[in-house]
């Protein structure tokens, strides 16, 4: 019968393909190297091809695309529930064809070259970030071999070794002192390289729409934008609702029921632990402002009313969480309608200007 249907399981070098025809019965099965891949669909008529949204699975998909063919990315973590018997390249090809056939696994959306270069630049942020912390914590442990204490925070932490290593009479031993040096200018290239980045997003953002409507959004800055763009591409249409945009970042809570029983635990975590850890330090902002307006009798507009309101009857965390999971809604609501939060725009232009490492800069 006609093949119309191909599904491929990717890896680095090695291309596994399940050929089914309309009746979705595998009638051809194919091991290929990646010229052959990319040659294989040169003179066949497929009308739909299936992959796992996995590393290079977008480039693929776009590679498709662009030759006329539907590509439809399922997510990895559905996949596993339909291989049979062992696990091999074929068992997974299999499993993606007969995953496409249940209409409740909803599909990923293809992200263009520009999101994954906007992803790729926040990944080169958070890997500096984190050697930058491991840098200063070396040199915390360093200081309290020696006896020395070091005040809390980074910049301040910092600065306050650096001051150490710049006295000659301190207790850092000379044949420690060249290495921890080399950090501490280590951790300021560090910084720099941070510094030039974010302007490099700041610049991004100014010139996309949707950015500059998320930006109007209470905790949500720079980073938390940009980020969200990227990984939606500032369209929110291939989500049913705003709970389930919510969910998507893994902010709603995990249900246990049966019968006449339910019970919602823990939220789920599931998803782009990335996106959701951004907002959720922005929930955690909007509520350290919050208390501090109160505490100076300044009036709280909704948002933050009730946001602490659910801090005064629960506790901080629970209302961290609660607060980002309505930011989530509030992001969905502002990209669906192109429409900004509030009026007037609350001064966008002071979240372009970062100032995290401004002394670096």
């Amino acid at each position: 019968m006609h093949a119309t249907t191909v599904a491929v399981d990717l890896a680095k070098s090695v291309f596994q393909l399940a050929v089914a025809d309309s009746s979705w019965k595998v009638i051809e099965s194919h091991r290929l190297t990646r010229t052959q891949f990319e040659r294989w669909f040169a003179n066949r008529n497929i009308r739909l091809v299936i992959m796992e949204a996995c590393g290079s699975a977008h480039h693929w998909a776009r590679w498709l695309n662009g030759h006329g063919i539907e590509v439809r990315l399922l997510p990895a973590a559905y996949i596993r529930a339909y291989v049979k018997r062992n696990k091999t390249d074929a068992a997974d090809a299999c499993a993606l064809l007969e995953a496409a056939r249940a209409s409740d696994i909803v599909p990923v959306k293809v992200k263009s070259v520009e999101q994954q270069a906007l992803q790729g630049l926040h990944r080169t942020r958070s890997l500096w970030m984190g050697t930058r912390t491991s840098r200063i914590n070396a040199l915390r442990g360093f200081c309290r071999e020696f006896g020395l204490v070091v005040p809390q925070g980074a910049r301040t932490g910092v600065e306050a070794i650096s001051r150490v290593l710049a006295d000659p009479n301190s207790a850092v031993p000379g044949l420690i002192r060249g290495s921890m040096k080399l950090l501490v200018e280590e951790i300021r290239l560090l910084e720099a390289r941070i510094a030039q980045l974010e302007r490099e997003l700041s610049e991004v953002a100014k010139h996309s729409l949707p950015c500059t409507t998320l930006l109007s959004i209470p905790g949500v800055g720079l980073l938390t934008a940009t980020a969200m763009v990227a990984a939606t591409g500032g369209n929110v249409s291939h989500f049913k609702d705003a709970r389930h945009f919510a969910s998507w970042f893994g902010l709603t809570p995990r249900e246990f029921s049966s019968g006449t029983n339910r019970v919602l635990g823990r939220i789920s975590k599931r998803g782009d632990r990335y996106l959701r850890m951004l907002l959720t330090h922005g929930a955690r902002s909007v509520l350290r402002a919050a208390s501090t307006a109160r505490e100076v009798g300044r009036s709280l507009d909704g948002l933050r009313s009730w946001a602490t309101a659910v801090q005064g009857r629960t506790n901080h965390n629970k209302a961290a969480c609660a607060l980002a999971n309505k930011m989530a809604r509030i992001c969905y609501a502002t990209l669906r309608d192109a429409t900004p939060y509030g009026q007037p725009v609350p001064r966008p232009q002071r979240k372009f200007d970062r100032t995290a490492f401004v002394i670096a800069a």
